[in-house]
Protein backbone atom coordinates (compact mmCIF):
# COMPACT_ATOMS: atom_id res chain seq x y z
CA UNK A 1 0.00 0.00 0.00
CA UNK A 2 1.35 3.19 -1.04
CA UNK A 3 0.98 6.74 0.82
CA UNK A 4 1.32 9.77 -0.10
CA UNK A 5 2.44 12.53 2.48
CA UNK A 6 2.06 16.40 2.09
CA UNK A 7 4.08 18.31 4.92
CA UNK A 8 2.60 22.12 5.96
CA UNK A 9 5.42 23.97 6.94
CA UNK A 10 5.38 26.91 10.18
CA UNK A 11 7.48 29.42 11.32
CA UNK A 12 5.21 30.91 14.20
CA UNK A 13 2.76 30.83 11.72
CA UNK A 14 -1.44 31.58 12.30
CA UNK A 15 -2.01 28.32 14.18
CA UNK A 16 0.63 30.04 17.03
CA UNK A 17 0.47 32.93 19.74
CA UNK A 18 2.09 34.59 21.80
CA UNK A 19 4.78 37.36 22.03
CA UNK A 20 7.24 35.64 24.57
CA UNK A 21 10.18 35.03 23.49
CA UNK A 22 12.17 31.83 24.74
CA UNK A 23 14.13 33.79 27.39
CA UNK A 24 11.37 34.95 28.96
CA UNK A 25 9.91 31.13 30.26
CA UNK A 26 12.05 28.30 32.12
CA UNK A 27 11.27 25.19 33.18
CA UNK A 28 10.60 24.81 37.06
CA UNK A 29 14.49 24.06 38.93
CA UNK A 30 15.79 22.16 35.96
CA UNK A 31 12.54 19.98 35.25
CA UNK A 32 9.76 19.82 32.80
CA UNK A 33 6.48 18.21 32.68
CA UNK A 34 4.56 17.51 29.83
CA UNK A 35 0.91 16.30 29.24
CA UNK A 36 -1.12 14.36 27.15
CA UNK A 37 -4.85 14.30 26.87
CA UNK A 38 -7.73 12.82 24.96
CA UNK A 39 -10.13 15.60 26.25
CA UNK A 40 -13.36 13.87 24.71
CA UNK A 41 -14.89 15.63 21.51
CA UNK A 42 -14.23 19.33 22.31
CA UNK A 43 -16.43 21.54 20.12
CA UNK A 44 -16.91 25.60 20.62
CA UNK A 45 -19.89 27.04 20.80
CA UNK A 46 -20.66 27.45 16.90
CA UNK A 47 -22.03 25.24 14.84
CA UNK A 48 -20.24 24.79 11.73
CA UNK A 49 -22.32 21.92 10.39
CA UNK A 50 -19.33 18.65 10.60
CA UNK A 51 -19.86 18.35 14.66
CA UNK A 52 -21.51 15.19 15.94
CA UNK A 53 -25.06 15.43 16.18
CA UNK A 54 -24.91 15.74 20.56
CA UNK A 55 -23.12 18.67 19.87
CA UNK A 56 -25.62 20.40 17.53
CA UNK A 57 -27.76 23.54 18.43
CA UNK A 58 -30.73 21.17 17.85
CA UNK A 59 -29.32 18.54 20.39
CA UNK A 60 -29.23 21.39 22.79
CA UNK A 61 -25.43 21.95 22.46
CA UNK A 62 -24.85 26.05 23.45
CA UNK A 63 -21.96 28.62 23.65
CA UNK A 64 -22.74 28.30 27.85
CA UNK A 65 -22.59 24.36 27.59
CA UNK A 66 -19.18 25.08 26.06
CA UNK A 67 -17.77 27.68 28.21
CA UNK A 68 -18.57 25.55 31.82
CA UNK A 69 -16.57 22.55 29.99
CA UNK A 70 -13.76 25.01 29.14
CA UNK A 71 -13.71 26.02 32.58
CA UNK A 72 -14.01 22.27 33.91
CA UNK A 73 -11.00 20.94 31.71
CA UNK A 74 -9.16 24.20 32.65
CA UNK A 75 -9.61 23.05 36.15
CA UNK A 76 -8.43 19.77 35.73
CA UNK A 77 -5.42 20.57 33.74
CA UNK A 78 -4.17 22.44 36.82
CA UNK A 79 -4.80 19.64 39.05
CA UNK A 80 -2.85 16.90 36.97
CA UNK A 81 0.44 17.53 39.04
CA UNK A 82 1.49 20.42 41.55
CA UNK A 83 0.80 22.84 38.82
CA UNK A 84 -0.14 22.61 35.44
CA UNK A 85 2.11 20.68 32.86
CA UNK A 86 4.65 23.09 30.63
CA UNK A 87 3.07 21.49 27.64
CA UNK A 88 0.13 19.54 27.10
CA UNK A 89 -0.71 17.88 23.73
CA UNK A 90 -4.78 17.95 23.41
CA UNK A 91 -6.99 15.61 21.58
CA UNK A 92 -9.79 15.30 19.96
CA UNK A 93 -10.16 19.89 19.84
CA UNK A 94 -12.44 21.23 17.13
CA UNK A 95 -10.42 24.37 16.31
CA UNK A 96 -7.54 26.80 16.48
CA UNK A 97 -10.13 29.24 18.47
CA UNK A 98 -10.78 26.26 21.35
CA UNK A 99 -6.85 26.47 22.11
CA UNK A 100 -7.11 30.27 22.47
CA UNK A 101 -10.07 30.46 24.40
CA UNK A 102 -8.38 28.02 26.70
CA UNK A 103 -5.55 29.55 27.29
CA UNK A 104 -7.16 33.33 26.71
CA UNK A 105 -9.97 32.36 29.34
CA UNK A 106 -9.98 29.86 32.30
CA UNK A 107 -6.21 28.97 32.05
CA UNK A 108 -5.33 32.88 31.74
CA UNK A 109 -3.34 32.34 34.90
CA UNK A 110 -1.29 29.25 33.98
CA UNK A 111 1.46 30.80 31.93
CA UNK A 112 0.27 29.24 28.65
CA UNK A 113 1.27 31.41 25.67
CA UNK A 114 1.54 29.32 22.69
CA UNK A 115 -0.69 27.09 20.65
CA UNK A 116 -0.71 24.85 17.71
CA UNK A 117 -3.86 23.13 15.97
CA UNK A 118 -3.10 20.68 12.85
CA UNK A 119 -6.76 19.07 11.70
CA UNK A 120 -8.03 17.97 8.54
CA UNK A 121 -10.21 20.27 6.24
CA UNK A 122 -14.19 19.98 7.42
CA UNK A 123 -12.95 17.69 9.55
CA UNK A 124 -15.00 17.43 13.18
CA UNK A 125 -11.89 17.47 15.00
CA UNK A 126 -8.00 17.67 14.84
CA UNK A 127 -5.17 17.70 17.30
CA UNK A 128 -3.70 21.00 19.80
CA UNK A 129 -0.36 21.82 21.89
CA UNK A 130 -0.49 24.73 24.49
CA UNK A 131 2.89 25.81 26.12
CA UNK A 132 4.38 27.93 28.19
CA UNK A 133 7.59 27.88 25.67
CA UNK A 134 7.59 29.07 21.94
CA UNK A 135 7.54 26.95 19.19
CA UNK A 136 11.21 27.14 17.24
CA UNK A 137 9.13 25.40 14.22
CA UNK A 138 5.77 23.32 13.64
CA UNK A 139 4.78 21.20 11.06
CA UNK A 140 1.76 19.77 9.97
CA UNK A 141 2.01 16.03 8.15
CA UNK A 142 -1.01 14.93 6.54
CA UNK A 143 -1.31 11.31 5.52
CA UNK A 144 -3.07 10.30 2.12
CA UNK A 145 -3.39 6.91 1.28
CA UNK A 146 -5.33 5.26 -2.11
CA UNK A 147 -6.94 8.59 -2.53
CA UNK A 148 -7.92 8.91 0.91
CA UNK A 149 -6.57 11.24 3.76
CA UNK A 150 -6.08 9.97 6.96
CA UNK A 151 -8.92 11.37 9.51
CA UNK A 152 -6.07 13.79 11.60
CA UNK A 153 -3.14 14.74 10.81
CA UNK A 154 0.62 14.18 12.33
CA UNK A 155 2.27 17.68 14.33
CA UNK A 156 5.69 18.33 15.02
CA UNK A 157 6.74 21.08 17.19
CA UNK A 158 10.51 21.61 17.96
CA UNK A 159 11.00 23.94 20.64
CA UNK A 160 14.33 25.07 22.42
CA UNK A 161 13.84 24.85 26.59
CA UNK A 162 17.08 26.18 28.59
CA UNK A 163 19.11 26.60 25.17
CA UNK A 164 18.36 22.61 24.86
CA UNK A 165 16.13 21.16 21.94
CA UNK A 166 13.13 19.17 22.07
CA UNK A 167 10.79 17.24 19.38
CA UNK A 168 7.57 16.25 20.25
CA UNK A 169 4.86 14.71 17.50
CA UNK A 170 1.05 14.59 18.77
CA UNK A 171 -0.95 12.03 16.92
CA UNK A 172 -4.46 11.06 16.67
CA UNK A 173 -4.38 8.09 14.93
CA UNK A 174 -7.07 6.28 13.99
CA UNK A 175 -9.73 4.32 16.09
CA UNK A 176 -10.85 0.51 15.60
CA UNK A 177 -14.48 1.76 15.44
CA UNK A 178 -14.84 0.07 12.13
CA UNK A 179 -12.90 -2.79 12.81
CA UNK A 180 -9.35 -3.42 14.19
CA UNK A 181 -8.16 -5.30 10.64
CA UNK A 182 -9.49 -2.86 8.52
CA UNK A 183 -8.34 0.12 9.78
CA UNK A 184 -4.59 -0.65 11.51
CA UNK A 185 -3.43 -0.02 7.42
CA UNK A 186 -4.18 3.40 8.44
CA UNK A 187 -2.56 3.69 12.01
CA UNK A 188 0.18 1.76 10.01
CA UNK A 189 0.65 4.46 7.52
CA UNK A 190 1.04 7.22 10.64
CA UNK A 191 3.82 5.63 11.62
CA UNK A 192 5.12 4.89 8.95
CA UNK A 193 5.24 9.17 8.39
CA UNK A 194 7.30 9.44 11.59
CA UNK A 195 9.69 6.81 11.52
CA UNK A 196 10.53 8.53 8.00
CA UNK A 197 10.86 11.54 10.37
CA UNK A 198 12.68 9.82 12.91
CA UNK A 199 15.13 8.73 10.75
CA UNK A 200 15.57 12.52 8.98
CA UNK A 201 16.05 13.56 12.27
CA UNK A 202 18.71 11.35 13.34
CA UNK A 203 20.93 11.84 10.37
CA UNK A 204 20.24 15.60 11.19
CA UNK A 205 20.53 15.80 14.50
CA UNK A 206 21.27 12.31 16.11
CA UNK A 207 21.74 13.90 19.95
CA UNK A 208 17.86 15.83 19.87
CA UNK A 209 15.86 13.82 21.93
CA UNK A 210 11.97 13.43 20.64
CA UNK A 211 8.85 12.04 22.05
CA UNK A 212 5.90 10.60 20.16
CA UNK A 213 3.18 11.41 22.24
CA UNK A 214 -1.21 11.35 22.29
CA UNK A 215 -3.54 8.87 21.30
CA UNK A 216 -2.60 6.39 18.85
CA UNK A 217 -5.66 3.56 19.40
CA UNK A 218 -3.46 0.83 19.95
CA UNK A 219 -2.00 -0.61 22.87
CA UNK A 220 1.68 -0.90 23.18
CA UNK A 221 1.41 -4.89 23.87
CA UNK A 222 -0.78 -5.03 20.85
CA UNK A 223 1.02 -7.33 19.02
CA UNK A 224 0.85 -10.06 21.94
CA UNK A 225 -3.23 -9.18 22.15
CA UNK A 226 -3.37 -10.02 18.87
CA UNK A 227 -1.97 -13.48 18.75
CA UNK A 228 1.24 -12.70 17.90
CA UNK A 229 0.63 -13.51 14.10
CA UNK A 230 0.40 -10.03 12.11
CA UNK A 231 2.19 -6.66 12.04
CA UNK A 232 0.73 -3.60 13.92
CA UNK A 233 1.26 -0.47 13.61
CA UNK A 234 3.26 -0.82 17.21
CA UNK A 235 5.61 -3.47 17.38
CA UNK A 236 7.66 -4.44 20.67
CA UNK A 237 11.57 -4.94 20.81
CA UNK A 238 10.63 -9.26 20.37
CA UNK A 239 12.54 -11.90 18.63
CA UNK A 240 8.56 -13.28 17.80
CA UNK A 241 7.73 -9.94 16.50
CA UNK A 242 10.37 -9.11 14.03
CA UNK A 243 9.93 -13.09 12.15
CA UNK A 244 6.24 -11.52 11.87
CA UNK A 245 7.35 -8.63 10.56
CA UNK A 246 10.33 -9.62 8.43
CA UNK A 247 12.91 -8.04 10.54
CA UNK A 248 12.94 -4.65 8.84
CA UNK A 249 11.27 -2.18 10.20
CA UNK A 250 9.06 -0.41 7.52
CA UNK A 251 5.60 1.22 8.24
CA UNK A 252 5.27 0.47 12.59
CA UNK A 253 6.87 2.05 15.73
CA UNK A 254 8.81 -0.18 17.72
CA UNK A 255 8.01 -0.06 21.61
CA UNK A 256 10.98 -1.24 23.95
CA UNK A 257 10.98 -1.90 27.71
CA UNK A 258 14.31 -0.84 27.75
CA UNK A 259 16.02 2.44 28.92
CA UNK A 260 17.76 3.48 26.55
CA UNK A 261 15.28 1.55 24.38
CA UNK A 262 17.03 -0.55 21.56
CA UNK A 263 16.05 -2.47 18.57
CA UNK A 264 18.00 -5.97 19.51
CA UNK A 265 15.64 -8.77 18.00
CA UNK A 266 15.49 -6.17 14.54
CA UNK A 267 17.98 -5.00 12.02
CA UNK A 268 19.85 -3.01 14.37
CA UNK A 269 21.63 -0.97 11.43
CA UNK A 270 18.35 0.44 10.06
CA UNK A 271 15.64 -0.02 13.09
CA UNK A 272 14.69 2.88 15.51
CA UNK A 273 13.34 1.66 19.04
CA UNK A 274 11.46 3.44 21.26
CA UNK A 275 10.78 3.49 25.18
CA UNK A 276 7.53 2.85 26.08
CA UNK A 277 6.40 3.91 30.04
CA UNK A 278 3.35 1.32 29.81
CA UNK A 279 6.20 -1.38 30.18
CA UNK A 280 7.54 -0.66 33.35
CA UNK A 281 5.61 2.84 34.80
CA UNK A 282 2.26 2.63 34.20
CA UNK A 283 -0.45 0.67 35.72
CA UNK A 284 -3.68 -0.44 33.86
CA UNK A 285 -4.17 1.85 31.03
CA UNK A 286 -5.86 4.83 29.99
CA UNK A 287 -8.99 3.91 28.48
CA UNK A 288 -11.55 0.99 29.54
CA UNK A 289 -13.47 -0.34 26.59
CA UNK A 290 -16.31 -3.21 27.76
CA UNK A 291 -14.65 -3.39 30.99
CA UNK A 292 -11.12 -3.93 29.85
CA UNK A 293 -8.37 -1.48 30.20
CA UNK A 294 -6.14 0.02 27.47
CA UNK A 295 -2.68 1.10 26.82
CA UNK A 296 -3.85 3.37 23.59
CA UNK A 297 -2.55 6.80 24.86
CA UNK A 298 0.84 7.04 24.79
CA UNK A 299 4.65 8.87 25.41
CA UNK A 300 6.94 6.83 23.35
CA UNK A 301 10.97 8.34 23.92
CA UNK A 302 14.31 8.37 21.95
CA UNK A 303 17.01 6.96 22.98
CA UNK A 304 18.57 10.75 23.42
CA UNK A 305 16.39 11.15 26.53
CA UNK A 306 18.41 8.54 28.03
CA UNK A 307 22.21 9.95 27.55
CA UNK A 308 22.68 12.01 30.54
CA UNK A 309 22.85 15.10 28.40
CA UNK A 310 20.17 18.05 27.94
CA UNK A 311 16.46 17.09 28.75
CA UNK A 312 16.27 13.60 30.31
CA UNK A 313 13.64 10.79 31.36
CA UNK A 314 12.76 11.39 35.08
CA UNK A 315 8.96 9.98 35.31
CA UNK A 316 5.77 9.12 34.11
CA UNK A 317 2.68 9.00 35.49
CA UNK A 318 -1.31 7.95 34.68
CA UNK A 319 -3.69 10.64 35.98
CA UNK A 320 -5.69 8.08 37.55
CA UNK A 321 -7.47 10.16 40.45
CA UNK A 322 -10.87 12.19 40.85
CA UNK A 323 -12.03 14.31 38.94
CA UNK A 324 -10.39 12.11 36.19
CA UNK A 325 -11.81 9.15 37.58
CA UNK A 326 -15.55 8.09 38.96
CA UNK A 327 -15.92 6.31 42.47
CA UNK A 328 -15.32 3.25 40.47
CA UNK A 329 -11.97 3.87 38.83
CA UNK A 330 -12.86 4.45 35.47
CA UNK A 331 -12.78 7.25 33.52
CA UNK A 332 -15.04 9.89 33.68
CA UNK A 333 -16.75 10.14 30.79
CA UNK A 334 -18.08 13.72 29.27
CA UNK A 335 -21.87 13.41 28.83
CA UNK A 336 -23.28 16.49 26.32
CA UNK A 337 -26.82 15.98 27.54
CA UNK A 338 -25.91 16.55 31.35
CA UNK A 339 -23.13 18.14 31.03
CA UNK A 340 -21.33 16.05 33.43
CA UNK A 341 -18.13 14.40 33.43
CA UNK A 342 -14.76 15.24 31.81
CA UNK A 343 -13.48 12.29 29.17
CA UNK A 344 -13.40 9.06 28.49
CA UNK A 345 -9.42 9.01 28.31
CA UNK A 346 -7.04 9.35 30.79
CA UNK A 347 -4.02 11.80 31.12
CA UNK A 348 -0.81 10.94 31.39
CA UNK A 349 2.12 13.03 32.52
CA UNK A 350 5.85 13.23 31.89
CA UNK A 351 8.63 14.53 33.56
CA UNK A 352 12.07 15.48 32.27
CA UNK A 353 15.25 16.50 34.37
CA UNK A 354 17.77 19.15 32.49
CA UNK A 355 20.93 17.67 33.41
CA UNK A 356 24.75 16.88 32.00
CA UNK A 357 24.93 20.97 33.16
CA UNK A 358 23.90 23.17 36.17
CA UNK A 359 20.47 23.94 35.05
CA UNK A 360 19.24 27.54 34.60
CA UNK A 361 16.62 28.18 37.90
CA UNK A 362 13.80 29.92 38.58
CA UNK A 363 10.18 29.59 38.82
CA UNK A 364 7.91 28.35 35.56
CA UNK A 365 6.00 31.09 33.40
CA UNK A 366 3.65 32.72 35.43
Amino acid sequence: MQAIYILWCSLFLLFLSGCETAETAQASSGRLTIGTWNVQTLFDGEESGYEYPDYSVAAGWTSEKYQARLNVIASAIGRMVEQAPDIIALIEVENAKVLEDLIKGPLAKQGYQHSFFGGNRNAALGIGIISRFPFEQTLIHSIICNGETSPRPVLEARLIIEDKPLVLFACHWKSKVDGEEKTEPKRKDSARVILRRLREIQREDPGIPVIVMGDLNENHDEFFRLGESSVSALMPDDPKASEVAGHIQTDFLIVSPQKPPQATAFNKDESLALYSPWWNELPGGSYNYKDAWESIDHFLLSTALFNGSGWDFDSCALINREPFVRSNGKPHTYSAGTGNGLSDHLPLVLTLTHVGETAASGPSAP
